[in-house]
Formats: structure tokens, C-alpha cells, sequence
């Protein structure tokens, strides 16, 4: 096939995919549950995908990494899914609670003590009490017990049986999701399933999944830039709950317990706090009667979900952070913007694609021209609270990580100066038409597309987004450089090679 010889050219290959409407019908059940359906008459799968309209902003200190292990906890069944006699577990999840109560009054004596310096680790089994150690014994013993009434797996097997394997979710900073394709024909066992689980979901072996999210947690502390990470981003958003990690705080995971992960569930998870998409070989008119009767038996929550209100600073003054690791010299710089409803968000979204481009200014001139980096990349990250735009490079040989730094700003500079060109411009606009159509041309990329971005801003902005980004001008790109990439605004982390050497006295 032959190539297009211009960027026009290749915009009018692009422009139809990106142009064509979506057919979504949006409904809302009795109890508040949003559903967006969009038919695919003929087709043999349906791709679904339900979220909460919370993720980890939604918590709040001691409680951070809830949304991460409800993740986790809703993968281990209901009340009919998952045990062999739910009585029994019903009454050995009690037993646990107890248990643990009067552990974290232990905890709490141990927490003191770390703080007055009279120990180093309130988590060292040296330093428990015998009544502690005692209770730590007896909640393994009903741990155990549980664990013999299990259905293991019982939960993917079901969805496996049918056809439908690949059982997935996620959870952000804003949602939490839950994405599967499914066999058309196979839609009322599907929406028995996730009712199911949302209406009478049951935090069975949640003292042990605990421990496992710890222990993934530890994993990712345990790369080599693991922990430099975690620390920077909670150094750029200051007030903000993008301010913890996703997986929560070691101290938190170690504490919290099922009744307040069952509190923050009962809150967030109501189903007036939810999103249903489904895209696929349906009819709407005999899904919505299904969706009602399954879903629609779910209480609503009169209070609402948990609402996020503090609002981020005005950074008053730059930010840097230095870290040695065992990992390549780099620099990277990182500014807070706008959240993803913002006007000015795709504006930020093509300087970053203008910037970052394979035959972009930063390759062009760090890595081709002064070679002072080996690879760079620009980029907005846009939110539901806020965003942040990055630039970033990794030094060169003999080069030093501030050289990248310095370079990466005066790149930056250059195009508050003097803007971008219109040829720049056309291509960032061809490359994120692209991207936005091939994200929705599969049935699940679609119903996850809908669900999360209606958990975020509304799923009409993701409707709307071609024609957003046709709109953005190269004057806006220029001004959006200028207002919100500041000098004052600027959270720099430079690695450091960590010396392998060790000194001799």
C-alpha cells in the first residue's frame, strides 16, 4: 500500500475513524445505577465493564489502599459463590472481626511505644505481649478453619465455564473497574454474577489477602526505584489525595480491618455511585428488563459517596528530589495541571505528543544533536481531580542527569517562545484521533472507555473527544505551555547511579 505523502493525507485516513459516532443509550435504573448500551447487532461477544466511581482518592488517612483490596476482596465471591457452608463461614468471618479487635488495641499500645522511640517496629513479633501473640495464634487457627470451607477459585471457574476466561480489574486514583467479555449468549449468568457480588459481596479471607497486598506491596518497594517513586509523587501533590499510592500506605494495609473496608464498600459501591457498560451483540429493549431485575434489587445509598473536596495548592515554590539508585542516570520534571474535564486538557495532551514525538524536538536535539540523553519523552497525564504534565530524559553517557534537566527546559522554553508549527501540530492531532479510535474498536476497549471515563467527567467527553482535539490551535498550545509549565510549578527528580564501590577507611 502506498504511504500518504503529507500529514493532510494522512489526516484523511484518519478523520472518519475518529468521526464516527458512537450510538450510546444511556439509562438509569431504579435505584441509580447509570448503564450506557451500544449495540453490535451480529456480534458473538459483548464486552462489559462496571466501575465504581471511587478509587483511591475516596479514602482517607488509615484507610489508604481500601479501594486497592476491595479489588482484591470481590474476586473471593458471595454469599452463594465461594464456601461450602456460608452459615459456618459466615460465623468464622465473625469470629475473625472479634479477634482482631481486641489485636489493634494491642497495636495501638505498640504504635505508642514506637513513637516515644521505645521500640523500632510496632510490627515485630519480639516485641508483642503474650495476650497478643496469643490472639495472633487463635486468628490463625479461624483463618484455617475458613480456609478448609473454601470453594477456591470458584468465582473464575463459573466465568471460565462459559466461555469467558479472562476476568479482569483495575483501580486508580479515581475508579475502581471490573472488565470481561463475555459469549453474547451468556449475558443473564453474567449480570446474575456481578449483581451477585456488588449486593451480598462477602470479605471472606480478608486477614490473609490483606497480607498478600502487603506483600505486593513490598514487591514493588523492592525495585530499584520502587520507593523513590511512591516518595515523589507524594512530594508533588501536596494536599490533594492523589498524595498516597494506590496500594496504600504500608502502616494502613498492616491495620485496617474488615469492618471499616465493609464501611468504605457500603459507601462507594452503592449502586448510585456505579457505572454499567455493555457493547455487543444485544438488544437494548430485552437487556435494560434483565438489568433491572438483577441490578435493580441493589439498595441505593441515601447518604452518597464518599465526596472529595480538598483542593490542591497553588505551588508556591519549586520542588527537587535526588535519589541514588541502581538505575540509569535520568532527570525528570513534573508539573501540576488540570483534571481531564478541563478546556485546556487536550491542548496539554498535544504539547506533550509534540514534544515527545519519535521525530520530536526532545530526540531531535538531546538525544540526536547534543546527545546528552539516550531517550526522552514528554506527556499529560490528566485525572479527575487534577493532572500532571512530565518531561523526562535519560543521560547519556558521561553526561550528567541536571545537563538532561537543563536541556529538557530549554526545549520547553523554546516552544513557550516561539509555539509549534502548524506541520507539529497536524501530526500530534493525526497520532491522538488514531489512539482515541483504535481504543475503541474492540468491545471490551469500548465498554471500559464509557464506564470509566463516565466515573471521571461524564461519558459524553469521550464522545466528544474528536472533536476536541480538531479544535485545539497551535495559539493554545503556546498558552497552555506558558500557564500552567512554570518555573515556581516545577517538581524535579534526578537519579542518581547508586555506587557499587564501597568506601575503605
Amino acid at each position: 500500500m502506498r504511504r500518504p505523502r503529507s500529514l493532510l493525507a494522512l489526516l484523511a485516513l484518519v478523520a472518519p475513524l475518529a468521526a464516527q459516532t458512537i450510538p450510546v443509550k444511556a439509562h438509569t435504573l431504579s435505584n441509580g445505577l447509570k448503564v450506557l448500551l451500544v449495540e453490535r447487532p451480529g456480534q458473538p461477544t459483548i464486552g462489559t465493564a462496571w466501575a465504581a466511581h471511587a478509587g483511591s482518592a475516596a479514602e482517607r488517612p488509615g484507610i489508604t489502599g481500601a479501594a486497592h483490596l476491595l479489588e482484591h476482596m470481590l474476586f473471593k465471591g458471595s454469599e452463594v459463590i465461594g464456601t461450602k457452608d456460608r452459615a459456618v463461614d459466615r460465623d468464622l468471618d465473625a469470629k475473625q472481626d472479634a479477634i482482631y479487635a481486641e489485636i489493634s488495641k494491642e497495636l495501638d499500645g505498640l504504635r505508642m511505644k514506637q513513637i516515644r522511640g521505645e521500640i523500632t517496629d510496632m510490627h515485630d513479633p519480639k516485641v508483642r505481649s503474650l495476650r497478643h501473640q496469643k490472639l495472633v495464634e487463635e486468628l490463625a487457627t479461624v483463618v484455617k478453619q475458613q480456609q478448609e470451607l473454601l470453594k477456591n477459585g470458584e468465582f473464575d471457574t463459573a466465568y471460565t465455564e462459559i466461555g469467558a476466561p479472562s476476568t479482569n480489574a483495575f483501580t486508580s486514583n479515581d475508579v475502581t473497574a471490573y472488565v470481561l467479555t463475555i459469549p453474547a449468549n451468556r449475558l443473564e449468568f453474567w449480570a446474575w454474577m456481578e449483581s451477585d457480588r456488588l449486593n451480598t459481596p462477602v470479605f471472606r479471607e480478608f486477614y490473609p489477602e490483606r497480607d498478600v497486598v502487603n506483600d505486593e506491596r513490598r514487591l514493588g518497594e523492592a525495585q530499584p526505584t520502587g520507593k523513590f517513586e511512591e516518595a515523589f509523587e507524594a512530594m508533588v501533590w501536596q494536599a490533594h489525595p492523589y498524595h498516597w499510592p494506590v496500594v496504600g500506605w504500608a502502616s494502613d494495609i498492616s491495620t485496617i480491618s474488615r469492618p471499616e473496608l465493609q464501611a468504605f464498600f457500603k459507601r462507594n459501591y452503592a449502586p448510585n455511585n456505579v457505572t454499567l457498560s455493555l457493547v455487543g451483540g444485544f438488544k437494548a429493549s430485552e437487556v435494560l428488563p434483565m438489568l433491572e431485575r438483577y441490578f435493580g434489587r441493589i439498595p441505593a445509598n441515601p447518604e452518597g459517596a464518599t465526596r472529595v473536596v480538598t483542593m490542591e495548592p497553588k505551588q508556591a515554590a519549586p520542588q527537587r528530589m535526588v535519589a541514588e539508585a541502581e538505575t540509569t542516570p535520568a532527570a525528570r520534571v513534573v508539573w501540576k495541571t488540570v483534571a481531564q474535564s478541563h478546556k485546556d486538557e487536550n491542548a496539554l495532551n498535544i504539547l506533550g505528543r509534540v514534544l515527545g514525538a519519535t521525530s520530536g524536538p526532545l530526540r531531535r536535539n538531546l538525544v540526536l544533536g547534543q546527545k546528552v540523553s539516550t531517550g526522552t519523552g514528554a506527556y499529560h497525564r490528566a485525572q479527575k481531580f487534577g493532572g500532571t504534565f512530565t518531561l523526562n530524559g535519560m543521560a547519556a553517557q558521561g553526561k550528567a542527569p541536571e545537563e538532561v534537566e537543563k536541556a529538557l527546559i530549554a526545549e520547553l522554553e523554546r516552544v513557550q517562545r516561539e509555539g509549534i508549527s502548524e506541520e507539529e501540530l497536524q501530526k500530534a492531532k493525526n497520532q491522538s484521533l488514531a489512539n482515541h479510535a483504535r481504543s475503541l474498536d474492540n468491545n471490551l476497549g469500548l465498554a471500559t472507555a464509557l464506564t470509566q471515563t463516565d466515573a471521571i467527567c461524564g461519558y459524553e467527553d469521550l464522545l466528544r473527544k474528536p472533536e476536541k482535539i480538531k479544535s485545539v490551535t497551535r495559539e493554545d498550545v503556546q498558552r497552555v505551555a506558558k500557564t500552567y509549565l512554570t518555573p515556581e510549578g516545577r517538581n524535579t527528580l534526578i537519579y542518581l547511579r547508586k555506587s557499587t564501590v564501597k568506601e575503605t577507611k
